[in-house]
Parts: structure tokens; C-alpha cells; sequence
């Protein structure tokens, strides 16, 4: 049976968590991502993941996906400022993901706090590469789970035109609060 093309997944680690619960560090182990201890070895082009960034991810980002890979960061949130501010991430490549839900035993429910892994399963899951972002998610015991707490918002971000739908769409899901 022939494989279908998938992006190649390449995680920039900071080194900033617990190596026990990294998923990065598990994807790893199990040869689903690339990982890179230095900026300047990201690939030139790629789709990065940045929560920064002012273009939402799209399914019409899945042909650079293919061409020139899909990078994530996997830093601390509370040093993820110091790390975006560097020149590589605000290339045109930067994208963000759309509102979802995580899944993560630390931070379940909370929209926005993704984990690594999360965050590229839902990339892939929108870019069309659901079968890809099925088997990140394979390997944690919570993993499906993310797919089951935000299939409504990835099966609407998957169908979307371009970045413009998309965050047209998740204004639809972001739940009104008196913090606004």
C-alpha cells in the first residue's frame, strides 16, 4: 500500500520542561518529529506555529507544509515571548492556530494552552493530514481525546477557504465572557 505525501514535522526544543512529560520528547522516541536545539536549524520556509502570529493557520497551507516541512516550538509559555522574538519566527511562515481546547492533563479545557503535540496534531488535522495528526495523539493516553473535545472547530477550520474563514469561524466559538 502506497503512503500518502505528509509534511516533514520538525519541533525547535528549548529544554524548558520536565523530559518525563514532554511530548515533543515522546514524539521523538517514537521518530514522529525532528527535533532541533538551535534556531538557526529550523528549515528555511516552513510553516511555523507561532501563537503570536497574525495569519491563522489554513487548509491553503497545506501545499508549503508538504514542500518545505511544519515546525513547532516547544518552549515555556512563560518564556515563549523571549523565543518568538527571534528574527526566524516572524518570517511569513509564522502562523497561528486557530481557538481550540486542550486536552493535556495540565491543562485540560483551557482554550489556547496546547501542548506541542496538540498543537501540531490540530495543524495537521486542518491542513487535511488527519490520519497523521490520529497517530500523534495515538501515543497518549489523553491524545484522542483532543480530536473528541475539538472535532466540531477542527472539522469547521479543516473546510475553511483561507486564514481570513478561519478566524471568521472561530469567532463563533470563542465563548462571550464579562472579562472581554
Amino acid at each position: 500500500m502506497e503512503r500518502r505525501a505528509e509534511p516533514r514535522i520538525i519541533v525547535y526544543h528549548a529544554k524548558q520542561c520536565d523530559p518525563r512529560k514532554c511530548t515533543t520528547l515522546k514524539m521523538k522516541r517514537h521518530n514522529m518529529v525532528k527535533v532541533v536545539y538551535r534556531i538557526k536549524d529550523l528549515p528555511y520556509g516552513s510553516i511555523i506555529l507561532n501563537p503570536f502570529s497574525e495569519r491563522a493557520l489554513s487548509p491553503m497551507d497545506r501545499g508549503i507544509a508538504l514542500i518545505k516541512g511544519l515546525t513547532a516550538i516547544d518552549c515555556s509559555w512563560a518564556h515563549i515571548d523571549d523565543v518568538i522574538r527571534r528574527s526566524i519566527l516572524r518570517r511569513s511562515g509564522s502562523r497561528c492556530l486557530p481557538y481550540l481546547l486542550a486536552a493535556n492533563p495540565v491543562n485540560y479545557g483551557v482554550p489556547t494552552k496546547l501542548s506541542t503535540a496538540e498543537a501540531l496534531a490540530a495543524a495537521l488535522y486542518i491542513m487535511g493530514f488527519k490520519e497523521k495528526a490520529e497517530r500523534i495523539l495515538s501515543i497518549f493516553k489523553w491524545g484522542p481525546n483532543f480530536i473528541e473535545l475539538n472535532r466540531r472547530f477542527l472539522e469547521d477550520y479543516s473546510r475553511a477557504e483561507d486564514s481570513c474563514a478561519v478566524v471568521k469561524m472561530q469567532r463563533n466559538f470563542i465563548p462571550e465572557t464579562s472579562n472581554g
